[in-house]
């Protein structure tokens, strides 16, 4: 009766255990972009975003098809565009991305999300990001 007790009290800690790890790196790794106004500008769109990156998750490389100009809301974060060195970015900090610009953007925090504001100016009907393999 006692080895049968410890074997269930075991394995429900173990599963304890697990699904609070599991769930840490399931919520962890996400990258969440919500739109937060869209303009027809004519020929352009004019979209604001707000891009929630997981603590320790990086974006992928990507590419915006448009000019993209960021404002850093909370959190710190590295974007890594091709070729050139990385630039850590914190809370309030802004920046400006060309069109095309192929480039990674990864949470420097373990522990917290980052929020990055994010207005794209793109040619009517392109995506927000476009994956690079």
């Amino acid at each position: 009766m006692k080895r049968t007790a410890l074997i269930v009290g075991l394995t429900f800690a173990a599963g304890l255990v697990l699904g609070m790890v599991g769930n840490q790196v399931f919520s962890a790794q996400h990258v969440k972009r919500t739109v937060l106004q869209k303009v027809d500008l004519g020929a352009t769109d004019g979209v604001m975003y707000l891009v929630e990156v997981g603590p320790g998750v990086a974006a992928g490389k990507h590419y915006h098809p448009g000019h993209e100009f960021v404002y850093t809301v909370a959190g710190t974060w590295v974007l890594e565009p091709e070729g050139k060195p990385p630039i850590t970015m914190k809370a309030g900090d802004s920046g400006y991305s060309p069109p095309k610009l192929i480039h990674d953007a990864k949470n420097a925090s373990m522990t917290e999300p980052a929020k990055i504001l994010v207005v794209l100016l793109a040619e009517k009907g392109q995506p927000l990001a476009i994956p690079v393999k």
